[in-house]
């Protein structure tokens, strides 16, 4: 078979499909249909020899704001945006909250960079297992490595491997349809959980364990995390840091949120914002409000002797776990944590948390870590920093490869929102642009960039998902969702995707 006459004829019909697309009636969509049933390749083909061709590994935010970057800021340069699954769009997909609708539009834009003729979406191919990066670096005049943080960080104390502990990225990832969390079946059978950490994550889990269902069911939520959280007993959820109420790190929105659940309460002490009043006129603006929102919301917990039926929610300070107690009755399971109380103290001109030497236990039948996450090495030929769990590198630049950069989580760590991957992936275009307009990269203009790649994947039996496949994923997501009044339901394992994909 002529495989250059079939990445052409294929890819004539995925530029079709993805045009035929735009248009909102049914011709149309017949048109798609029709055309979305070429052979491998489609879309991807390329009409001509681009003078640069890049390679992004990830399509979350960073990878898609760095191809942003790019194609604005060089007109001549061929952009293809690689990921594991079948699936793109990264966080904004399988990372922010369900009832979180606003901050996903951002997936619009992704859509539209997706459509650009110069840009290719490239799903279902796993980097360090279908494809090497060096064997991308042969292909690409540039590869960005820009595939976020996987690893969980453990709070490596007695107890952490009873069942009822979980990492809150995999519970997360459990109720937004991450295939590799579908199956994680939380145990919401008991009255209480705990949640370690005070980041938006942390916030975020909490919530989602006791926001009342018939606000849930009208989410992109999985039908199985809803059918779970439906029978769920859970009434309260306390959610625990180390440090005090000046150095959480959630933000105003995600705080003012729990406080306005419906049918639940906040249980704030006021005994824990002893003081900070008079240290209010000192604090930057933002941490000024938070803090003053916390300091309210304390002043109008409920009292001992009020009607504690009900959900609830705690915040905790000054306290570090130190052991998962075993259940009574099953001593694989949870039964309860253990928490060093402590107290803050200036150690090397820094306040720290340190123990007081007392502790306290709080019953429960669940815990979720939430105290950050790690990227991990894809390949050994990155140089990485295995301590912090990024790449090395200089405003983007791994300098010791050639031709290789990063952005997003990968480079500077699992911190921020999505506009610090706004941020991140244009500092790393930046870069990448300086680099080819000061001569620092070689670029020859003989790299086969996605054709080479092509016939390898073929070669190793790998079946990449095009951006038109894609949207068959994503109608039939669409399809599911509108008969259950939801704006999706997501298919949640790759078989699934790939029938959809590729019938």
């Amino acid at each position: 078979m002529n495989w250059n006459s079939a990445f052409i004829t294929v890819s004539l019909c995925g530029r079709l499909a993805s045009q035929c697309f735009k248009i909102r009636y049914g011709l149309a969509y017949c048109c798609l249909r029709s055309c979305q049933r070429a052979p491998i390749g489609q879309r991807f083909a390329s009409s001509g020899k681009p003078a640069l061709r890049i390679c992004i590994v990830g399509s979350g935010p960073a990878g898609f704001y760095t191809a942003n970057g790019l194609l604005k800021g060089n007109t001549e340069c061929k952009v293809d945006i690689y990921d594991k699954l079948p699936v793109p769009y990264g966080l904004v997909r399988y990372g922010v909250a369900p009832d979180h609708p606003e901050v996903k539009n951002v997936i619009n834009q992704f859509s539209t960079l997706a459509e650009n003729e110069r840009c290719e979406y490239v799903g279902n191919v796993e980097v360090g297992k279908h494809i090497s990066v060096t064997e991308l670096l042969q292909a690409y005049d540039v590869v960005v490595l820009s595939y976020g943080a996987e690893a969980d960080k453990c709070l490596n104390i007695p107890g952490e491997e009873l069942t009822g502990v979980y990492s809150a990225r995999s519970f997360v990832g459990w109720y937004n349809g991450l295939p590799q969390d579908t199956h994680l079946n939380p145990d919401l059978s008991g009255e209480t959980a705990v949640v370690i950490g005070h980041g938006n994550v942390a916030l975020d889990v909490a919530r989602i364990l006791i926001t009342p269902t018939s606000i849930l069911k009208k989410t992109d939520i999985t039908q199985h995390a809803l059918d779970a959280l439906l029978k769920s007993s859970l009434k309260k959820v306390y959610i625990i840091g180390r440090r005090g109420p000046l150095q959480v790190a959630f933000t105003i929105k995600e705080l003012r949120e729990m406080s306005k659940l419906p049918g639940c309460r906040s249980e704030l002490n006021p005994l824990d914002f002893e003081g900070l009043q008079e240290k209010l006129s000192d604090l930057p603006r933002a941490r000024k409000r938070l803090t003053e929102l916390m300091i309210n919301t304390a002043q109008e917990s409920p009292s001992m002797s009020a009607d504690l039926s009900g959900k609830a929610w705690a915040l905790k300070f000054l306290c570090s776990p130190v052991e998962i107690l075993p259940c009574e009755k099953d001593s694989g399971r949870v039964g309860g944590i253990r928490l060093a109380v402590n107290k803050l103290k200036v150690v090397n001109g820094k306040e720290e948390a340190v123990p007081t030497g007392e502790t306290e236990d709080i019953p429960c039948s669940l815990v979720l870590r939430s105290i950050g996450y790690k990227s991990l090495s894809l390949d050994a030929s990155v140089p990485f920093d295995e301590h912090r769990g990024v790449i090395r590198h200089s405003e983007g630049r791994v300098t010791e490869v050639k031709g290789l950069y990063c952005s997003g989580w990968v480079k500077r760590g699992p911190t921020g929102v999505i506009l610090s991957s706004l941020n991140d992936g244009r500092e790393t275009a930046k870069t990448i642009l300086r680099d080819l307009s000061d001569g620092s990269l070689d670029i020859r203009g003989d790299k086969q960039g996605w054709d080479q790649v092509a016939q390898v994947l073929i070669d190793r039996g790998t079946r990449p998902v095009s951006y038109a496949d894609w949207l068959k994923i994503d109608a039939e997501e669409k399809a599911r969702g509108e008969k259950k009044g939801k704006p999706r339901e997501k298919l949640t394992s790759v078989e699934e995707m790939l029938h959809y994909a590729f019938r």
